[in-house]
């Protein structure tokens, strides 16, 4: 989601005339885009704008600016006085804060021109439209499009809510529009967002539903040449059959779904406010897997919950290693403020008891998917090349795996069949191979 209200901020500097510095010292504005799902992404923020404070004393006409989560909904009043050095504070995907400020700064601005620039941006934000960045324009080969913004599903440990807001469903023009333009800019690959992205359209009386909205945007893919859609993140409550089967049937949305479980014991689920059992989840991964062929599965889960047991991390275990899950994001508990588990449950398990945990999941999750991807050896699988990297191209099969191949041509933006010839728990390495299109190197013929 901060990938994306980058590239709409970005995008509307540019259109002010400004462009993107090729180094941080080089730049007369700065925005740190904010996170604070986990203390560690909200320390590592702080830190980076006390940096700026000494930038900002040193050099005052230097702009700095804040969004994000760390912002939130409301007037950050208390977040002004503890960052007098900042100028602009913008909310989640809210980018016309800066604008404004900028417009406003500038005395070369009559009032009539900026009148209509200011209302020729809002009119662009509004509509959904995205001009990539020059720096990624032609060069950007997936991109991310928010379908709905906020969530009204508090699960206790969540801060979401609090700083993005209520669920907001965008329209369907507007995200048409959005993935349009990028489709027209070379993106290749689009993924649909929302904190709970199986809630899109609950907030509109008679709306339409993901599924839906899947549908709409399959038939803009095969106009524009985009070759693949994906989705997430998704809850177990909201994953319907409707939309499995919608997954199944259209050939430009992936087999790869994001469902996070979060623990693998009834009590600990119930205090999470997940509204789901273990049993519930099971169920759940078999009706996908039996719906949607060679899918691959995400999960989430947090080890180290308040009150969280030995026997109950245990059943987490037990759980990753029965479902054998593509992969697992893992992260140690952190309390959030106003969270009902900050405000009612005590960090109960030690630092180093979490730190434990994460890493016999980890370890588990690396034999699983070690397994998985030993499947694929010797396949030869579609990959959507994204990148060159250390001398090798890099992209991902259907199922979001990583796979690197070398070749001397040219592959950026192009699906190729790699034929897999190592496999690892994080990534695959392969080869292109040789067809009736591809010369052998020498050929002999004898009598």
């Amino acid at each position: 989601m901060n990938v994306s209200d980058s590239q709409r901020l970005a995008s509307e500097l540019e259109r002010l005339g400004h462009q993107a510095a090729l180094q941080p010292d080089e730049a007369d504005i700065f925005v740190i885009n904010t996170c604070v799902v986990r203390q560690s992404a909200e320390d590592k923020a702080y830190g980076r704008l006390l940096e700026l404070q000494a930038l900002k004393q040193q050099q005052p006409d230097k702009i700095i600016g804040v969004m994000g989560c760390l912002v939130g909904v409301r007037d950050p009043l208390a977040l002004r006085k503890k960052l007098p050095h900042v100028d602009v504070f913008m909310p989640p995907s809210e980018p016309t804060p800066m604008v404004d400020f900028l417009l406003d700064r500038s005395a070369e601005t009559a009032a009539l021109e900026r009148e209509a620039i200011t209302r020729q941006q809002r009119d662009a934000i509004q509509d959904g439209t995205l001009i990539l960045p020059d720096h990624e324009m032609g060069t950007l080969i997936t991109a991310h499009v928010p379908v709905v913004y906020g969530c009204s599903h508090a699960c206790a440990f969540c801060i979401i809510p609090f700083r993005r807001g209520i669920e907001r469903s965008r329209s369907v023009g507007e995200i048409v529009t959005h993935v349009r333009s990028l489709a027209l800019q070379g993106v290749r690959e689009i993924t649909l967002l929302g904190q709970i992205v199986d809630r899109y359209g609950k907030d509109v009386p008679d709306g339409p539903d993901l599924a839906d909205l899947l549908r709409t945007v399959h038939e803009i893919a095969e106009e524009t040449g985009l070759e693949r859609i994906r989705f997430l993140t998704s809850h177990p409550n909201w994953m319907t059959d409707k939309l499995l089967d919608t997954v199944a049937e259209l050939p430009r949305v992936m087999p790869h779904i994001e469902v996070p479980v979060q623990a693998g014991d009834d009590e600990v689920l119930r205090r999470m406010k997940r509204g789901y059992t273990t049993g519930d989840y099971r169920r759940l991964i078999a009706n996908i897997r039996s719906r949607i062929p060679d899918v691959a599965i995400h999960t989430d889960i947090i080890v180290g919950f308040p009150g969280e047991t030995q026997e109950q991390f245990q059943g987490t275990v037990d759980l990753l290693a029965e479902l054998k899950l593509d992969k697992a994001h893992l992260a140690r508990y952190s309390p959030r403020p106003n969270t009902l588990s900050d405000r009612t449950m005590p960090d109960d398990v030690p630092e180093e008891e979490k730190k434990r945990r994460h890493q016999i999941l980890d370890d588990l999750q690396a034999e699983i998917v070690s397994a998985i991807n030993q499947r694929y050896l010797g396949q030869t699988i579609p990959v959507l090349v994204e990148d060159f990297h250390k001398g090798k191209w890099r992209g991902r099969t259907p199922q979001n795996k990583l796979v690197f191949f070398q070749d001397s041509a040219d592959w950026r933006g192009k699906v190729v069949d790699v034929e897999i010839t190592w496999t690892g728990p994080w990534s695959m390495q392969g080869r292109l191979p040789v067809t009736e299109k591809t010369p052998p190197s020498l050929i002999v013929l004898a009598r």
